[in-house]
């Protein structure tokens, strides 16, 4: 388990630090990190400069095992306060879609990152974050199944019913590891799962795609790599079904 948990580990920091550097290559946020286009953070390139070291920095730690635990918590701290205090109020009170559930798309994505670091930073509260999320997604994948229906290779038969087999499988993963119903396995599927979308749908992609700045498919990928990343390190995780004030065992000093 250990080593499952180190290879968790280290998708989740390869994958933040990835997210640095495309952000410091195009002088941009990836684009789940802030509400896009509607940002004064975009307007000053220092900024962007010193979220995209601050990613690569934290990403490279956490990916080496060095200062996991503080790390991590810095890193989710400051995730979870981007979501608090800049998703929140934006969906609330400058986009006007608050009402659409697919709106928060990517504010879920933002706050599974931040829930990613919680986790290897062995609090407890980051496994209920990114249940949560998961459970979001699933029924993104219900509500816009048709829409998203393209976004399955060509080679694949049947593209809505796997969108809505993907749907179920994220709201039975999401549900089990919430409630812990066999928490360990559903969390090592979970991973198993979005991995092999990793290697059939984002890697593709991104290869056919390799210089759509921030908003595309390399970003998507190394997201969907974090994902992965952070299930393997759930399913890894012993002393989780006693108390939720217990701090993972799991976590590196």
């Amino acid at each position: 388990m250990r080593t499952l948990s180190a290879i968790g580990r280290i998708f989740y920091g390869v994958s933040m630090a990835a997210l640095g550097i495309l952000t410091i290559v195009y002088k941009d946020f990836p684009y789940m990190m802030i509400p896009p286009k509607h940002s004064w953070l975009t307007d000053h390139v220092v900024i962007t400069y010193i979220a995209g070291a601050f990613l690569l920095f934290t990403g490279s730690c956490i990916a080496m095992g060095k200062m996991v635990r503080p790390v991590s918590l810095l890193l989710g701290s400051v995730l979870l306060l981007v979501f608090c205090f800049y998703f929140v109020p934006y969906e609330l009170f400058v986009s006007g879609t608050y009402s659409r559930f697919g709106a928060w798309e990517n504010a879920a994505k933002e706050l599974t990152l931040a829930s990613g670091a919680l986790v290897i930073a062995g609090r407890y509260p980051g496994i209920v974050l990114y249940a949560l999320t998961i459970i979001s997604y699933s029924i993104d994948h219900f509500i816009y199944g048709r829409q998203a229906a393209d976004y399955v290779p060509a080679w694949i038969p049947s593209h809505v019913f796997w969108i809505y087999f993907a749907g179920a499988a994220l709201l039975g993963a999401g549900i089990g590891i919430l409630l812990n119903i066999r928490r360990e396995i559903m969390a090592m599927l979970l991973g198993t799962m979005i991995f092999i979308w990793v290697l059939i749908l984002h890697l593709p992609k991104a290869m056919a795609n390799p210089v759509d700045k921030t908003s595309g498919e390399v970003t998507s990928l190394f997201l969907a790599l974090a994902y992965s990343g952070i299930a393997f390190v759930i399913a890894a995780a012993p002393g989780v079904k006693t108390s939720p004030k217990q701090s993972l065992s799991y976590a590196r000093q």
